[in-house]
C-alpha cells in the first residue's frame, strides 16, 4: 500500500505556497505525488472491472484533472488547483458520460459517481427518462445500503420549481429539479491513508454502479 499521506502532506504545503515559484521548487515532490495518485487510480480500475468489464483497458494517468487551474475568468487568481481529481468514465474524463469520481485533497477527500454539469440534451434525457421510470431509480438510490453509504444526492443550483414541461407535483420532482446527477461518499484523511482504502472504494462504486446504468440507459 502506497503512502497517501506523502501526497496529502503535498497538497497541504500546495494550499500554503500557492504559486509558481514554489511549484517549480517542489516538481519533484509533485510528480511523486502524482504518480501515487495514479498508481491508486490504477488499483481502482481494476477493482471495478471486475463488476464492470466495459472499464477495462481505461489509463489512469488520462483520468486525471490538470493541477493547473483556469485562472482567466476567476477572482482566485492561484495557479493551481489543491487537490487531485479523477474522472473514471468510459471515453475519457470531459466526455460528459456517467462514471465514478476520486476527489483526494486534505480534510475534503470523497469517492463517488454520476455525471456532473451533463449538457443540456443529456440533462433533458435523463429527466425524460426519470419521468417515465423514475421507481426504478428511487429502488437504487433509497435502497438501505445505498443510502446509508451516499445519502442525498448532490443538489447544488437545483432548480426550484419543476423543469419546464413537467407538473409541480410530479411524484419524481424531487429528481427532477437536479441539474446534476451525482452521489459522493466523504473520506476521512485516515480513512484514506488506510491500507483497506482501496477496497472500499471499488465497493461503493460497485454499489453507485446500478445509479450509473440507469444514467447511461437515459443518455443512450
Amino acid at each position: 500500500m502506497m503512502d497517501l499521506k506523502y501526497t496529502l502532506d503535498f497538497l497541504s504545503d500546495l494550499a500554503k505556497n500557492n504559486n509558481k515559484a514554489w511549484m517549480d521548487e517542489n516538481k519533484k515532490r509533485y510528480q511523486q505525488a502524482k504518480d501515487q495518485v495514479i498508481e491508486l487510480v490504477d488499483q481502482i480500475i481494476l477493482g471495478i472491472s471486475v463488476f464492470a468489464p466495459e472499464f477495462t483497458g481505461i489509463e489512469a494517468k488520462k483520468t486525471l484533472f490538470r493541477i493547473n487551474r483556469d485562472i482567466r475568468f476567476s477572482k482566485n487568481k492561484n495557479p493551481y488547483k489543491t487537490n487531485f481529481g479523477a474522472s473514471i468514465a468510459i471515453g475519457g474524463r470531459n466526455e460528459g458520460k456517467p462514471g465514478f469520481y476520486l476527489h483526494i485533497m486534505p480534510g475534503n477527500s470523497f469517492v463517488g459517481g454520476g455525471v456532473y454539469q451533463p449538457s443540456a440534451d443529456m440533462l433533458s434525457k435523463v429527466r425524460q427518462e426519470i419521468d417515465y421510470t423514475g421507481q426504478e431509480l428511487v429502488s437504487i438510490i433509497e435502497d438501505a445500503t445505498f443510502e446509508k453509504i451516499y445519502g442525498e444526492p448532490y443538489g447544488e443550483d437545483r432548480l426550484k420549481t419543476a423543469p419546464k414541461g413537467y407538473p409541480k407535483d410530479h411524484e419524481f420532482i424531487h429528481l427532477l429539479q437536479l441539474k446534476h446527477y451525482v452521489f459522493m461518499r466523504k473520506v476521512s484523511d485516515k480513512a484514506l491513508t488506510n491500507q483497506g482504502f482501496v477496497g472500499r472504494a471499488i465497493k461503493d462504486m460497485e454499489i453507485l454502479y446500478p445509479f450509473n446504468q440507469f444514467l447511461n440507459r437515459a443518455m443512450d
